[in-house]
């Protein structure tokens, strides 16, 4: 099945600046992060402790959003890779592309009472393409379909030319094994691990130009898919986008945060050049990851504003019975300053929501009101077909303000019933 990642991205290429296509992918790869913890905190209790999901509930999970059909990729372990993709099959009649961590530098090498990750960073690979590929060492050639064929390579620059020369080093050698065996891949472009290695106010700076000067020497077919990057504010993200066009970029969403943090950031990035977005914790940490997916997309079709994502998100989970992890208060308020071009790092509250004038005629679309709950019941007609395709996602250009409408309503409708 073509898969919507290739077509998004042959839209992005035909038509950089023109093009709305984005694409949002789900990182569920922090087994290759952080150990027992990697699944998330257990709904349940336990004389107080904590307790964490087991992986088997991570991938039921993984199984569930690649049923729902909203994201574009799906990043998991070769392990999960392995599991789902090659054993199961799960991704065989569907949109979204499967792919799997390629490397994972000692940054990313968390344990309970560890210390690895707080030093500089080391690159290190345990997966092998191969097991990504066909899900064993020496794959034949037709055998190389049958996994995942798109892969997450890191980076971590810390200003030390010693070490940094060795980043680069692999990095050339996983390159050129990827091209050798077809395996695409796309960059993540990680801060420094290490205090000071960069002046503050230089960071988004430092890391343009690295960007820039590592794929200086990388012709096309060497080249990744697209970036995955820190977002570090309008600035630094509108001088990476006009500087290649064609360079694909996106961002990590980092911490979970507050779920306007998350929404906020998603617009934001998207707004000043960004195409990408990998959220994992974000992701994992939602009280209901099914209803936040929606709205990451809802956000990225223009639907929705981040403020009203979040009122309605609360809708849809109290509508669920489901406990939110803060007030509607706590929620709607934006605790970074990446969003400002001076990266204040105030912690700002959004504005309560503006009572929207009527219609002036009959003949005049309904005001939208995502935070109701009566909005995802409403029988609703489907979207015109000429107006919208399973694949590369519904044509806002060419649908009415109704349809845009009865599109999202009854996408909700779907996911959370009525």
């Amino acid at each position: 099945m073509q898969k919507s990642l290739d077509v998004k991205l042959a839209e992005i290429h035909a038509d950089p600046s023109g093009s709305k296509a984005f694409i949002i992918a789900d990182a569920k790869d922090a087994d290759m992060a952080f150990g027992m913890g990697s699944a998330g905190v257990s709904p349940e209790r336990h004389d107080g402790e904590v307790r964490f999901k087991t992986l088997a509930e991570y991938r039921q999970q993984i199984r569930e959003i690649v049923q729902q059909g909203v994201v574009d990729i799906m990043l998991m372990s070769a392990h999960t890779n392995d599991l789902l993709t090659i054993q199961e099959r799960i991704f065989d009649k569907s949109h979204i592309t499967p792919a799997a961590r390629a490397n994972d530098t000692t940054d990313v090498h968390i344990a309970r009472g560890g210390r690895t990750y707080q030093a500089p960073a080391m690159p290190f690979r345990s997966a092998a393409l191969d097991h990504i590929q066909c899900g064993h060492l020496d794959c034949e050639t037709g055998e190389r379909h049958l996994g995942a064929n798109l892969g997450l390579y890191s980076v971590t620059f810390n200003n030390d030319p010693e070490r940094d020369l060795e980043v680069l080093r692999q990095f050339k050698l996983f390159r050129e094994e990827a091209e050798r065996k077809q395996f695409r891949y796309f960059l993540e472009v990680f801060d420094p691990n290490v205090a000071n290695a960069v002046e503050p106010e230089l960071l988004g700076a430092f890391i343009n130009d690295l960007v820039a000067r590592s794929l200086a020497g990388v012709a096309r077919a060497g080249r990744p898919a697209f970036l995955k990057i820190v977002y570090h504010g309008p600035k630094a993200m509108e001088e990476l986008v006009r500087y290649d066009p064609h360079l694909v970029v996106g961002i990590l969403g980092g911490s979970a945060g507050t779920t306007l943090d998350a929404f906020q950031l998603i617009h934001q990035a998207q707004k000043y050049g960004a195409r990408v977005a990998l959220f994992g914790r974000k992701i994992n940490q939602a009280e209901n990851q099914l209803a936040f997916i929606e709205f990451l997309r809802l956000i990225t079709d223009g639907v929705v504003s981040p403020e009203e994502a979040v009122r309605a998100y609360h809708a849809v989970l109290e509508k669920l019975g489901l406990r939110p992890h803060r007030t509607l208060d706590e929620d709607l308020t934006l605790k970074t300053g990446v969003m400002s071009y001076g990266g204040s790092g105030k912690t700002i509250s959004a504005p309560p929501p503006q009572p929207k004038p009527a219609p002036e005629s009959t003949a005049a679309a309904p005001a939208a009101k995502p935070a109701e709950a009566p909005a995802v019941k409403e029988p609703v007609a489907p979207v015109a077909a000429p107006n919208h395709s399973p694949l590369a996602g519904p044509n806002f250009a060419k649908m009415t303000s109704a349809e845009k409408l009865a599109y999202h309503r009854e996408r909700l409708k779907r996911m959370f019933g009525g």
